[in-house]
């Protein structure tokens, strides 16, 4: 028989690791299954709105995070070509007393190293790495986890099995959900470029979005404003799976030409020659997640595209939601259930306005002119207001 108020997670992700801190502050002992031997510092920056430092603060990891992170104080909406401010809105302490919780940047492995070290130092968390789950087996009080360690089996059994295995979550598929990721048609490419190698402008504190004819553009300092997070996304019909693919300078220098991008744009793309590249995929939304005693999370939940910067995020909040789900009721299913039902509404809609956002931000011709007419009457008040309901959100 399972110990009482038991969890599995597969997956120490972003999602997975946050919801193992959230379920051990309220006293469940939770296993961290993963299938990779060493978690690695990989990945783009991350915004992160007050929606989620106010959870990550409340997790105690704040300490953790600061020496990392930057504060931009400003959104700074660009048009490609001629790179003319179209919308400039305030960030920093103003959206520290507008929502209460601070926005902040961080470079993804700065984000997971934190988290990393507040699992090590949790009781009540085992984190098993080189662990892959296979299949798992519900029965009427517990659910039986078979896992793989290398050639080695791996069973474990609790009261609750959450799948935050990600994008191409495994376990999705095992409890009945069809759907497959599908490409975007869309490419991102990243790098890192040191502050002094970096144009003055991308070097000052504020995210910056340049909006161009089938690409966008969007930098903002990291790693406590040591490095420039630089992400170019492209329209492309490009489909390779997987996130480290090495990508040529000059390729993505000739996406962006000097007919249609800003002197500035370039340098910046310019001043980087290691650049890596993946596919965006993403999933219709789900009608439900999971079943019984087993649930997703994350990206096995609501994968989604990166235009609203609210993948991590939504991650994250889940984390929070189904920890405290699963600590007020003890009918398990009951709970995974009330749990599934306060995030699908508010994913969905994520999910959705990211989708709408891509064709936005590529606009060209004469949809573009009204894109930029529209941003430059909005005002800068106005293109931040219009996200309360994304960064007002507080945990129930």
């Amino acid at each position: 028989m399972a110990a009482a108020r038991t969890v599995i997670i597969a997956g120490a992700g972003i999602g997975g690791l946050t919801a193992a801190l959230a379920l051990a502050q309220r006293g469940f002992a939770v296993t961290l299954l993963e299938a990779a031997d060493r978690l690695e510092e990989v990945g783009a920056g991350l915004q992160l709105s007050p929606n989620v430092t106010r959870v990550l603060i409340a997790l105690g990891i704040a300490e953790r995070l600061k020496p990392h992170v930057v504060v931009p104080e400003h959104l700074v909406v660009r048009n490609a070509r001629s790179g003319r401010l179209l919308a400039q809105g305030p960030l920093g302490t103003t959206s520290e007393q507008r929502y209460g919780a601070p926005y902040w940047a961080i470079h993804r492995g700065d984000l997971q190293a934190a988290l990393c070290e507040a699992v090590a130092a949790t009781p009540g968390i085992t984190l098993k790495l080189g662990s892959r789950v296979e299949t798992f087996a519900a029965e009427p009080d517990s659910i039986t986890v078979s896992a793989s360690q290398g050639s080695q089996p791996l069973t474990v059994r609790a009261h609750a099995l959450i799948a935050a295995d990600g994008l191409w979550s495994t376990l999705r598929q095992q409890l009945g959900h069809r759907t497959v990721p599908r490409p975007a048609g869309h490419t991102a490419w990243r790098t890192l470029v040191p502050i002094e190698a970096a144009p003055k402008c991308a070097a000052l504190p504020a995210v910056n979005l340049w909006l161009g004819a089938d690409a966008h553009l969007v930098h903002y300092p990291v790693k406590a404003g040591r490095m420039i997070n630089v992400v170019a996304i492209v329209d492309d019909d490009w489909r390779e799976p997987g996130w480290n693919t090495p990508g040529e300078s000059r390729e993505l220098l000739d996406r962006f030409s000097a007919d249609q991008w800003h002197a500035s744009a370039r340098d910046l793309l310019a001043a980087s020659e290691r650049w890596q590249k993946w596919a965006l995929f993403d999933c219709p939304p789900l009608a439900a997640w999971g079943k019984g005693r087993v649930t997703l999370l994350g990206d096995a939940a609501h994968p989604m595209l990166p235009y609203l910067a609210q993948g991590a995020a939504m991650a994250i909040e889940d984390a929070t939601m189904l920890a405290a789900c699963l600590d007020r009721n003890p009918d398990v299913p009951a709970a995974l259930s009330t749990y599934e039902a306060s995030r699908l509404p508010r994913t969905t809609r994520v999910q959705r306005d990211a989708s709408r956002n891509a064709a936005v931000y590529h606009m060209g011709g004469a949809a573009a002119a009204l894109r930029s007419l529209a941003l430059m009457a909005m005002g800068g008040d106005r293109l931040i207001s219009r996200y309360d309901w994304l960064y007002g959100w507080t945990p129930a």
